[in-house]
């Protein structure tokens, strides 16, 4: 496994962001093949890419958290398994589909908790047991899932412009719009999910400032859905996440969007801690809480919340900020990164298909039975 940075200051996203989270680099020369993440760890201080030449490598960025983000990890993942096949030295398409099952293991481990990762990886596991049955070569399952992993990257830039038109609709025309964690380009492969409402209705010129919640204990409100504002030159300040109930009380929410990791059949979401308090706080205000994901994060298989798996990170990342102990050594500390939101507290679930309102069974269903214009 190899792992590189550098420095990328021509980074053009296609949606007109201002950076790239993450983009397929060809072979040229002697440098190898490679997908390239922005490292998410370094901003907002550094624009630093990381090289990714093999999934092993993916696999590390997504447990680091150099990329995250549901759908973000989706695209990755799917990388990831063109890397695998396209650097396998296999000698039969049945060992590579074999390698195939351990290289999507290996990058599901990664993050049990954001559905897109699994989904990407099971569509290419998929491909290329089709394919190995139609007696395509090694190499031509390769080109396949690499084709595949840029049909995802597309399609995911293409779907958040699709929630942001459905999304604009029901933000307020002028007023206080709280987001929690980072749901912009840096969390997508571009424009945003939560985030890329709020954008759609500033550019639709709906006049909004937007709460940026911290995000304790990683900070991604604070770094990165910060900075992402800045880029866009959206109106917004910086607050602790404990500041919210203060803010509602004082009536100066008007709207709270969020993203998701997983949805259950029910509605259920699960999204970054403190999520679910900050549903609970917009109730007792009556104020509208809304969550915006693809269709790829609605996970049918699970009825409820209580069957998402809730990843548990690391102690240290709550006893220290950015390496610096502010706790006492030794104090023992809890790191859930997801809570689960009931479906009763969201008022509608943002897709690229429509908006889905309670009761959340039926109307999510029929969103995957309506036909993609």
């Amino acid at each position: 496994m190899a792992t590189q940075d550098f420095i990328d200051t021509t980074a053009s996203q296609a949606d007109d962001s201002p950076f790239q989270t993450l983009e397929w680099r060809p072979a040229s020369g002697e440098q190898p093949e490679a997908l390239l993440l922005l490292d998410q760890l370094l901003l907002p201080h550094k624009i630093v890419m990381v090289v990714c030449p093999d999934y092993e490598a993916v696999g590390q960025a997504i447990k680091t958290m150099q990329i995250r983000g549901a759908p973000a990890l989706g695209v990755a993942g799917a990388y990831g398994m063109a890397l695998a096949a396209r650097r396998s030295a296999a000698a039969t398409p049945q060992a590579l589909l074999a390698e195939l099952e351990v290289a999507g293991k290996h990058l599901f481990a990664t993050r049990p908790t954001a559905v897109n990762l699994g989904w990407a990886i099971k569509r290419s596991q998929e491909l290329a047991g089709r394919l190995a049955a139609e007696g395509r070569s090694v190499s031509e399952i390769g080109d396949a899932l690499l084709e595949l992993a840029r049909q995802i990257h597309a399609d995911d830039i293409r779907i958040n412009r699709q929630m942001g038109a459905f999304g604009e609709e029901v933000v307020p025309a002028e007023g206080n719009v709280l987001t929690h964690c980072n749901t912009g380009a840096l969390a997508t492969a571009g424009f945003g999910t939560a985030l890329g409402v709020i954008r759609a209705a500033h550019e639709a010129g709906k006049k909004v400032h937007v709460w940026v919640d911290e995000t304790r204990p990683y900070l991604q409100g604070a770094r990165l859905t910060a900075w992402e504002l800045q880029q866009l030159n959206i109106p917004y300040t910086l607050v602790t996440d404990n500041m919210a109930g203060h803010l509602m009380q004082r009536g100066k929410v008007q709207f709270v969007i969020t993203g998701a990791d997983r949805i259950a059949a029910n509605g259920d979401s699960a999204n970054k801690i403190g999520t679910y308090s900050l549903a609970v706080l917009a109730n007792a205000h009556n104020i509208p809480f809304y969550i915006a994901a693809p269709l790829s994060t609605i996970d049918l298989a699970i009825p409820d919340g209580s069957f998402i798996p809730i990843e548990e990170r690391s102690a240290a990342e709550v006893t220290a900020i950015a390496g610096v102990r502010v706790a006492p050594e030794g104090a023992p500390a809890y790191h859930p990164a997801f809570d689960v939101t009931p479906a009763r507290l969201i008022a509608g679930i943002i897709t690229e298909r429509g908006i889905a309102r309670p009761p959340f069974e039926s109307s999510i269903r029929a969103l995957f039975e309506v036909e993609e214009a």
